[in-house]
């Protein structure tokens, strides 16, 4: 564990010194494009963040090659060297995208050969484990597609959801420590070697995003860019193939004692269908929802538009921050549920707690379209905007201002009524005599 948390706080440590220079070269390199129409930000923030987020992953490759327990990895596997080689194939296409634009075909095609490069040298799925039938082996040319469209699909997801401050590097860093998690149990608990490299990558991505998000969270100084939102979904696809496609089931069975129960054990968060669409299960659903809104519309899937949904948190009355979190929240629930579910399906609290935990998701997303008033003993406990004494006092001065405009009191110098100060102050009288 502690070559794992020394190679995470390095390429933390590593992005965030990089990610100040990295700001002001893309400042003088003008990758500072205009504001569109479907952006939140008020002003032109540069991009290119992503240089800083590759830096991190190499620095962490670096260090963990030079460790005493991680240097089997890279002897015994070519997965680091093929996960460096595609991420260097999507960043270079990523920085060309953040400073010129390439076009969505080309971005498409070009993430497709960074994938197929990961699987020519090892990186790709060769068995799935299917409950009641066991281990389905691969051909090659099934485990290649089936590879190139996980990647593809997640670098994608990854991507849409990029669109408010710290929401790509928070979400993807939730789901990276769901993965590391998942997968350092398997290596750790059961013994299984071929873990030790998703658990690898997954904590290189941790502290990809934490490093960066000092700098991206609300107000932005920086963005990562299509550099660093393709960079990361690469990574955490690597993990899910690493993870899902490299182990051998064979081994868990030495553990459990039964293939019958390794086989229902794996199969919620093992199949490599499964595994990464429930990590990143927000992301891939607001992917699936933006293309059949554009391809209803008569658009390209590719076209931008503000129908994302941390777009349409924010026009129901969520502030930034708070889409931004309510997003983190949705895919915490959801990730850590599906490794709290692979630990032991069978527990009844685990099922609980979701509930509650959804029901509590729920209640916050809807707040906007209603505000409850609270007991006056609670007041301390929630946000001002839910206090009954501060409603009231906002009804009353709207109430006297209105009164003061049907009576034809004039404004006055900064914008209140004639009536100066006691227009804002709350109506006292009956409610007869104010009729």
């Amino acid at each position: 564990m502690r070559e794992y948390l020394l190679t995470l706080c390095v390429a933390a440590a590593v992005t965030y010194l990089l990610t100040g220079p990295v700001r002001k070269f893309a400042i003088a390199a003008g990758a500072m494009p205009e504001i569109r129409e479907r952006d939140v930000h008020r002003e032109p923030t540069p991009r290119l963040g992503g240089i800083a987020m590759f830096g991190g992953l190499c620095a962490g490759l670096l260090v963990a090659s030079h460790l005493q327990n991680l240097k089997d990895v890279f002897e015994l596997s070519n997965e680091p060297r093929a996960l460096l080689s595609g991420a260097g194939l999507i960043w270079l296409l990523g920085v060309l995208d953040d400073k010129w634009g390439v076009d969505a075909l080309v971005k498409l095609g070009v993430q497709m050969v960074a994938a197929g490069v990961m699987v020519l040298q090892g990186l790709t799925i060769l068995w799935l484990p299917v409950p009641g039938i066991g281990d389905v082996a691969l051909s090659p040319m099934q485990s290649t597609l089936l590879t190139v469209a996980l990647v593809v699909i997640t670098i994608n997801a990854v991507n849409f959801v990029d669109g408010l401050d710290g929401l790509a590097s928070g979400m993807v860093c939730i789901a990276a420590l769901a993965f590391f998690m998942y997968s350092y149990r398997m290596w750790y608990g059961y013994g299984v070697d071929q873990a030790a490299p998703a658990t690898l990558f997954s904590a290189i991505l941790i502290g990809m995003c934490l490093g960066f998000l000092p700098h991206n969270l609300h107000p932005a100084r920086i963005f990562m860019g299509d550099s660093g939102s393709m960079l990361i979904g690469l990574v955490l696809a690597s993990s899910a193939i690493s993870i899902t496609g490299q182990v051998d089931p064979d081994v868990i069975t030495d553990a459990t004692g039964s293939y019958r129960d390794t086989v229902h054990m794996m199969v919620p968060v093992y199949m490599p269908l499964v595994l990464p669409l429930s990590i990143i299960a927000v992301p891939v659903a607001d992917l699936v929802l933006a293309v059949v809104r554009r391809t209803w519309n008569g658009k390209s899937p590719f076209s931008a538009d503000r129908g994302h949904l941390h777009h349409r948190l924010l026009d129901i009355g969520h502030s930034h921050s708070r889409a931004v979190w309510i997003m983190y929240f949705w895919s915490a629930l959801i990730a850590f549920s599906a490794v709290g579910f692979s630990v032991n399906s069978s527990s009844l609290w685990i099922v609980l707690a979701i509930i509650a935990l959804s029901a509590a998701g729920l209640g916050i997303l809807l707040l906007p379209r209603f505000r409850p008033r609270v007991p006056r003993w609670a007041e301390s406990f929630v946000p001002p905007r839910y206090r009954r004494s501060r409603l009231d006092a906002q009804a009353a001065a709207a109430a006297a201002a209105a009164a003061a405009i049907e009576a034809g009191q004039a404004p006055g110098v900064n914008g209140s009524t004639a009536l100066g100060d006691r227009a804002l102050l709350p109506d006292r009288r009956p409610v007869e005599s104010r009729r």
